[in-house]
Protein backbone atom coordinates (compact mmCIF):
# COMPACT_ATOMS: atom_id res chain seq x y z
CA UNK A 1 0.00 0.00 0.00
CA UNK A 2 1.26 3.46 -0.95
CA UNK A 3 -0.57 5.58 1.65
CA UNK A 4 -0.94 9.36 1.72
CA UNK A 5 -1.87 10.64 5.20
CA UNK A 6 -3.18 14.17 4.75
CA UNK A 7 -2.62 16.20 7.92
CA UNK A 8 0.09 13.99 9.43
CA UNK A 9 1.41 16.68 11.81
CA UNK A 10 -1.81 16.90 13.84
CA UNK A 11 -2.77 14.71 16.79
CA UNK A 12 -4.80 12.34 14.60
CA UNK A 13 -2.27 12.35 11.77
CA UNK A 14 0.56 11.59 14.19
CA UNK A 15 -1.31 8.59 15.55
CA UNK A 16 -1.94 7.35 11.99
CA UNK A 17 1.76 7.65 11.18
CA UNK A 18 2.67 5.64 14.31
CA UNK A 19 0.13 2.95 13.43
CA UNK A 20 0.95 2.53 9.75
CA UNK A 21 4.72 2.65 10.22
CA UNK A 22 4.18 -0.61 12.13
CA UNK A 23 2.13 -2.12 9.29
CA UNK A 24 4.09 -4.39 6.91
CA UNK A 25 4.03 -3.44 3.25
CA UNK A 26 2.98 0.19 3.73
CA UNK A 27 4.89 3.08 2.17
CA UNK A 28 3.91 6.42 3.72
CA UNK A 29 3.57 9.66 1.75
CA UNK A 30 3.71 12.70 4.03
CA UNK A 31 3.66 16.42 3.23
CA UNK A 32 3.62 19.41 5.56
CA UNK A 33 1.26 22.35 5.01
CA UNK A 34 4.18 24.35 3.58
CA UNK A 35 5.02 21.56 1.16
CA UNK A 36 1.47 20.98 -0.07
CA UNK A 37 -1.49 23.39 0.12
CA UNK A 38 -4.48 21.07 0.39
CA UNK A 39 -6.90 23.90 -0.45
CA UNK A 40 -5.31 24.18 -3.92
CA UNK A 41 -6.82 21.83 -6.51
CA UNK A 42 -3.83 22.41 -8.81
CA UNK A 43 -1.24 21.63 -6.14
CA UNK A 44 -3.05 18.53 -4.90
CA UNK A 45 -3.55 17.13 -8.40
CA UNK A 46 0.13 17.66 -9.21
CA UNK A 47 1.08 15.82 -6.02
CA UNK A 48 -1.22 12.89 -6.79
CA UNK A 49 0.04 12.69 -10.37
CA UNK A 50 3.68 12.65 -9.26
CA UNK A 51 3.45 10.32 -6.24
CA UNK A 52 0.59 8.02 -7.31
CA UNK A 53 -0.77 6.90 -3.92
CA UNK A 54 -3.31 4.08 -4.06
CA UNK A 55 -4.81 4.90 -0.64
CA UNK A 56 -5.54 8.20 1.13
CA UNK A 57 -6.59 8.95 4.71
CA UNK A 58 -8.02 12.44 5.09
CA UNK A 59 -7.07 13.69 8.57
CA UNK A 60 -6.44 17.30 7.52
CA UNK A 61 -8.81 20.11 8.51
CA UNK A 62 -8.93 23.69 9.70
CA UNK A 63 -9.96 23.28 13.33
CA UNK A 64 -10.56 25.49 16.35
CA UNK A 65 -12.61 25.99 19.50
CA UNK A 66 -15.99 27.65 19.98
CA UNK A 67 -14.53 31.18 19.86
CA UNK A 68 -12.68 30.57 16.59
CA UNK A 69 -15.69 28.85 15.00
CA UNK A 70 -17.99 31.73 15.98
CA UNK A 71 -15.56 34.44 14.87
CA UNK A 72 -14.40 32.98 11.54
CA UNK A 73 -17.26 30.78 10.23
CA UNK A 74 -16.63 31.73 6.59
CA UNK A 75 -12.98 30.66 6.89
CA UNK A 76 -13.92 27.35 8.50
CA UNK A 77 -16.53 26.60 5.84
CA UNK A 78 -14.44 27.68 2.83
CA UNK A 79 -11.12 26.13 3.87
CA UNK A 80 -12.61 22.79 4.86
CA UNK A 81 -14.76 22.63 1.72
CA UNK A 82 -11.68 23.42 -0.37
CA UNK A 83 -9.64 20.70 1.35
CA UNK A 84 -12.40 18.12 0.80
CA UNK A 85 -12.95 19.11 -2.84
CA UNK A 86 -9.25 19.12 -3.73
CA UNK A 87 -8.29 15.88 -2.04
CA UNK A 88 -11.36 13.80 -2.95
CA UNK A 89 -11.83 14.99 -6.54
CA UNK A 90 -8.06 14.98 -7.11
CA UNK A 91 -7.86 11.41 -5.81
CA UNK A 92 -10.55 10.28 -8.24
CA UNK A 93 -8.96 12.06 -11.22
CA UNK A 94 -5.61 10.41 -10.49
CA UNK A 95 -6.74 6.83 -9.99
CA UNK A 96 -6.73 6.58 -6.17
CA UNK A 97 -8.86 3.51 -5.49
CA UNK A 98 -9.38 3.91 -1.74
CA UNK A 99 -9.96 6.98 0.44
CA UNK A 100 -10.98 7.20 4.09
CA UNK A 101 -12.39 10.58 5.11
CA UNK A 102 -12.35 11.47 8.83
CA UNK A 103 -15.07 13.71 10.17
CA UNK A 104 -16.36 14.63 13.61
CA UNK A 105 -19.33 13.86 15.84
CA UNK A 106 -20.43 17.50 15.39
CA UNK A 107 -21.95 16.48 12.03
CA UNK A 108 -24.95 15.11 13.92
CA UNK A 109 -27.96 17.24 14.93
CA UNK A 110 -27.73 19.23 18.14
CA UNK A 111 -30.68 17.28 19.56
CA UNK A 112 -29.72 13.88 18.15
CA UNK A 113 -30.92 10.76 19.97
CA UNK A 114 -28.47 9.27 22.48
CA UNK A 115 -26.46 7.30 21.62
CA UNK A 116 -26.16 8.90 18.16
CA UNK A 117 -26.58 6.42 15.26
CA UNK A 118 -25.22 7.11 11.79
CA UNK A 119 -28.81 7.24 10.55
CA UNK A 120 -29.54 10.48 12.44
CA UNK A 121 -27.35 12.48 10.02
CA UNK A 122 -29.30 15.38 8.45
CA UNK A 123 -32.40 14.77 10.57
CA UNK A 124 -32.27 18.08 12.47
CA UNK A 125 -30.49 21.42 12.99
CA UNK A 126 -26.78 21.44 13.85
CA UNK A 127 -25.15 23.02 16.90
CA UNK A 128 -24.93 26.72 15.84
CA UNK A 129 -21.45 27.33 17.32
CA UNK A 130 -19.76 24.85 14.95
CA UNK A 131 -22.28 24.71 12.11
CA UNK A 132 -19.85 25.96 9.44
CA UNK A 133 -17.25 23.28 10.27
CA UNK A 134 -19.93 20.59 10.45
CA UNK A 135 -21.42 21.53 7.06
CA UNK A 136 -17.99 21.22 5.42
CA UNK A 137 -17.47 17.80 7.01
CA UNK A 138 -20.92 16.64 5.90
CA UNK A 139 -20.11 17.80 2.36
CA UNK A 140 -16.86 15.80 2.45
CA UNK A 141 -18.49 12.58 3.56
CA UNK A 142 -21.27 13.03 1.00
CA UNK A 143 -18.66 13.56 -1.73
CA UNK A 144 -17.12 10.23 -0.76
CA UNK A 145 -20.53 8.54 -0.73
CA UNK A 146 -21.49 9.88 -4.16
CA UNK A 147 -18.11 9.28 -5.85
CA UNK A 148 -18.44 5.69 -4.65
CA UNK A 149 -22.01 5.45 -5.96
CA UNK A 150 -21.34 7.13 -9.31
CA UNK A 151 -17.77 6.06 -10.09
CA UNK A 152 -17.29 2.80 -8.16
CA UNK A 153 -14.29 3.98 -6.13
CA UNK A 154 -14.06 2.79 -2.51
CA UNK A 155 -14.29 6.16 -0.77
CA UNK A 156 -15.85 6.01 2.70
CA UNK A 157 -15.96 7.95 5.96
CA UNK A 158 -15.47 7.53 9.71
CA UNK A 159 -16.74 9.82 12.46
CA UNK A 160 -14.66 9.67 15.65
CA UNK A 161 -15.92 10.75 19.05
CA UNK A 162 -13.93 13.11 21.35
CA UNK A 163 -10.24 12.26 20.95
CA UNK A 164 -7.26 12.68 23.26
CA UNK A 165 -3.67 11.52 23.46
CA UNK A 166 -0.11 12.41 22.38
CA UNK A 167 0.19 15.67 20.46
CA UNK A 168 -3.00 17.19 21.88
CA UNK A 169 -3.50 20.93 22.40
CA UNK A 170 -3.21 21.90 26.08
CA UNK A 171 -4.20 25.56 25.86
CA UNK A 172 -6.31 26.37 28.94
CA UNK A 173 -8.92 28.36 26.99
CA UNK A 174 -8.86 26.90 23.48
CA UNK A 175 -8.32 23.18 24.07
CA UNK A 176 -10.90 20.49 24.69
CA UNK A 177 -11.96 19.49 28.18
CA UNK A 178 -9.60 16.57 28.86
CA UNK A 179 -6.28 18.19 27.89
CA UNK A 180 -7.36 21.42 29.62
CA UNK A 181 -8.00 19.47 32.84
CA UNK A 182 -4.64 17.70 32.59
CA UNK A 183 -2.81 21.01 32.34
CA UNK A 184 -4.91 22.70 35.04
CA UNK A 185 -4.41 19.92 37.59
CA UNK A 186 -0.73 19.45 36.72
CA UNK A 187 -0.01 23.14 37.30
CA UNK A 188 -2.05 23.16 40.53
CA UNK A 189 -0.18 20.09 41.79
CA UNK A 190 3.21 21.60 40.88
CA UNK A 191 2.36 24.89 42.60
CA UNK A 192 0.91 23.20 45.69
CA UNK A 193 -2.44 24.96 45.32
CA UNK A 194 -5.14 23.85 47.75
CA UNK A 195 -8.02 24.14 45.29
CA UNK A 196 -8.96 23.78 41.63
CA UNK A 197 -12.16 25.37 40.33
CA UNK A 198 -13.93 23.37 37.64
CA UNK A 199 -16.57 24.77 35.30
CA UNK A 200 -20.29 23.99 35.48
CA UNK A 201 -22.07 21.33 37.52
CA UNK A 202 -20.00 18.32 36.40
CA UNK A 203 -23.18 16.49 35.34
CA UNK A 204 -22.85 16.42 31.50
CA UNK A 205 -21.65 13.12 30.08
CA UNK A 206 -18.98 12.74 27.41
CA UNK A 207 -17.30 9.90 25.51
CA UNK A 208 -13.51 9.83 25.04
CA UNK A 209 -11.40 7.74 22.67
CA UNK A 210 -7.60 7.53 22.77
CA UNK A 211 -6.25 8.72 19.42
CA UNK A 212 -4.16 5.55 18.97
CA UNK A 213 -7.44 3.59 19.08
CA UNK A 214 -8.78 5.72 16.23
CA UNK A 215 -5.66 4.94 14.20
CA UNK A 216 -6.13 1.22 14.86
CA UNK A 217 -9.79 1.45 13.82
CA UNK A 218 -8.73 3.16 10.58
CA UNK A 219 -6.28 0.33 9.85
CA UNK A 220 -9.11 -2.14 10.51
CA UNK A 221 -11.50 -0.29 8.18
CA UNK A 222 -8.97 -0.21 5.33
CA UNK A 223 -8.91 -4.01 5.46
CA UNK A 224 -12.69 -4.26 4.97
CA UNK A 225 -13.67 -5.10 1.41
CA UNK A 226 -17.10 -3.45 1.57
CA UNK A 227 -17.39 -1.05 4.53
CA UNK A 228 -20.46 1.16 5.06
CA UNK A 229 -20.30 4.69 3.64
CA UNK A 230 -20.26 6.09 7.18
CA UNK A 231 -19.16 4.54 10.47
CA UNK A 232 -18.98 5.96 14.00
CA UNK A 233 -15.76 5.28 15.91
CA UNK A 234 -15.89 5.45 19.69
CA UNK A 235 -15.99 3.42 22.88
CA UNK A 236 -19.77 3.27 23.25
CA UNK A 237 -19.44 4.37 26.88
CA UNK A 238 -19.33 7.77 28.58
CA UNK A 239 -18.53 9.38 31.92
CA UNK A 240 -19.70 12.51 33.68
CA UNK A 241 -17.42 15.53 33.62
CA UNK A 242 -17.23 15.20 37.42
CA UNK A 243 -15.95 11.63 37.12
CA UNK A 244 -13.44 12.71 34.46
CA UNK A 245 -12.24 15.63 36.60
CA UNK A 246 -11.71 13.41 39.64
CA UNK A 247 -9.81 10.88 37.51
CA UNK A 248 -7.46 13.55 36.12
CA UNK A 249 -6.86 14.84 39.65
CA UNK A 250 -5.86 11.34 40.77
CA UNK A 251 -3.57 10.70 37.79
CA UNK A 252 -1.76 14.03 38.15
CA UNK A 253 -1.35 13.59 41.92
CA UNK A 254 -3.43 16.62 42.92
CA UNK A 255 -4.46 16.31 46.59
CA UNK A 256 -6.47 19.50 47.09
CA UNK A 257 -10.16 20.38 46.81
CA UNK A 258 -12.23 20.44 43.64
CA UNK A 259 -14.99 23.06 43.65
CA UNK A 260 -17.57 23.64 40.93
CA UNK A 261 -18.47 27.04 39.47
CA UNK A 262 -22.15 26.59 38.58
CA UNK A 263 -22.24 30.02 36.88
CA UNK A 264 -20.25 28.52 33.99
CA UNK A 265 -22.15 26.72 31.17
CA UNK A 266 -22.52 22.95 31.10
CA UNK A 267 -23.06 22.60 27.35
CA UNK A 268 -24.94 19.68 25.81
CA UNK A 269 -26.09 17.20 28.49
CA UNK A 270 -24.82 14.15 26.60
CA UNK A 271 -22.93 13.24 23.40
CA UNK A 272 -22.49 9.51 22.96
CA UNK A 273 -21.82 7.64 19.72
CA UNK A 274 -23.70 4.51 18.73
CA UNK A 275 -20.86 2.18 17.70
CA UNK A 276 -22.93 -0.95 17.11
CA UNK A 277 -22.16 -1.02 13.35
CA UNK A 278 -18.41 -1.00 13.99
CA UNK A 279 -18.72 -3.57 16.79
CA UNK A 280 -20.66 -5.87 14.44
CA UNK A 281 -17.82 -5.62 11.91
CA UNK A 282 -15.41 -6.84 14.59
CA UNK A 283 -13.59 -3.81 16.04
CA UNK A 284 -13.86 -2.61 19.65
CA UNK A 285 -11.85 -0.09 21.67
CA UNK A 286 -9.46 -1.65 24.21
CA UNK A 287 -7.80 1.27 26.03
CA UNK A 288 -9.78 2.10 29.18
CA UNK A 289 -10.15 5.73 30.22
CA UNK A 290 -7.81 5.50 33.24
CA UNK A 291 -5.10 3.79 31.20
CA UNK A 292 -5.56 6.34 28.42
CA UNK A 293 -5.36 9.32 30.76
CA UNK A 294 -2.25 7.88 32.42
CA UNK A 295 -0.58 7.44 29.02
CA UNK A 296 -1.62 10.93 27.96
CA UNK A 297 -0.30 12.53 31.15
CA UNK A 298 3.02 10.76 30.55
CA UNK A 299 3.12 12.14 27.00
CA UNK A 300 2.18 15.61 28.34
CA UNK A 301 5.19 15.52 30.68
CA UNK A 302 7.47 14.26 27.91
CA UNK A 303 6.29 16.93 25.45
CA UNK A 304 6.68 19.61 28.11
CA UNK A 305 10.22 18.49 28.89
CA UNK A 306 11.12 18.42 25.19
CA UNK A 307 9.61 21.89 24.57
CA UNK A 308 7.12 20.53 22.02
CA UNK A 309 3.93 20.94 24.06
CA UNK A 310 1.08 22.55 22.09
CA UNK A 311 -0.23 25.16 24.51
Amino acid sequence: MKLFIAGHNGMVGGALVRRFRAEPGVTLLLRTRKELDLTSQTAVEAFYAAEKPDTVIMAAAKVGGIHANNTYPADFLYDNLAIANSTIHGAYRNGVKRLLFLGSSCIYPKLAPQPMPESCLLTGPLEPTNEAYAIAKIAGLKLCEYYRKQHGVLYHSAMPTNLYGPGDNYHLQNSHVLPALIRKFHEAQQAGRPEVVAWGSGSPKREFLHVDELADACAFLLKQSNPPDLLNIGTGTDVTIKELTELVAQVTGFKGRITWDATKPDGTPRKLMDVSRLTTLGWKARIGLREGVEKTYASFLAEQAAGTLRS
